[in-house]
């Protein structure tokens, strides 16, 4: 089974576990670094202390760009024409990139120097995707035949209602009430009293 390079890993280095890989490593390590860092025996002989020291160098020189990037308009409009400032800054543009990809490059061979084994990763696209979808079956709650509630229409027992008196809203029956009573109160019995007292006056 082949090894799993990372996305990242740099050209020229052996994949991790195989027999070049540490020598490799070293050369390419060393080729990051100052010159004079190769002056040092103790790099050689153990590349994690070479990986460590490629790592805070590469960090610092990914901040330096930055750094330079930020400030070289201000720094350098009285000293260079408009159009040269512009050159200068899409030099720290394109060798910033390179310098982030270096770092990121030699934290994955000091990971690997450590004996850290990389696998890969399911990208969130992957992840992401829906199961496909079975046959849809009936469940057990399947809609069976309307029945009419409580309150459907019943056309016989509308017609009881409007028969019925006691049916009417209690607010029309009393209206209605009333009026049967101002009508009612100058006729009959009671309306024929005071007619009979005034002719017994009369004679």
């Amino acid at each position: 089974m082949a090894t799993y390079i990372p996305p990242g890993w740099p050209a020229g280095v052996h994949p991790p576990g195989s027999d070049d890989f540490e020598s490799t490593a070293v050369g390419w390590l060393l080729d990051v670094v100052p010159p004079d860092y190769r002056l040092h025996g103790v790099l050689r002989r153990y590349p994690i202390a070479l990986a460590t020291m490629a790592r805070h160098h590469s960090k610092a020189c990914v901040e330096g760009a930055r750094q330079g990037y930020r400030t070289a308009r201000t720094e350098l409009a009285d000293v260079l024409p408009p159009h040269a400032v512009d050159t200068v800054l899409a030099a720290y543009r394109k060798e910033g990139a390179r310098l982030a990809a270096t770092a990121r490059a030699v934290g994955l061979v000091e990971r690997a120097l450590r004996g850290e084994v990389f696998t890969p990763k399911m990208s969130p696209a992957a992840m992401a995707q829906p199961q496909q979808a079975g046959p849809q079956q009936a469940g057990p709650q399947q809609a069976g035949p309307q029945q009419a509630g409580p309150r459907a229409a019943d056309p016989q027992a509308a017609h009881h209602r409007e028969g019925d008196p006691k049916a009417k809203e209690p607010k029309a029956a009393e209206a209605e009430m009333a009026g049967a009573g101002r009508a009612g109160a100058g006729t009959g019995p009671a309306g024929e009293r005071p007619r009979a007292a005034r002719k017994r006056k009369a004679t």
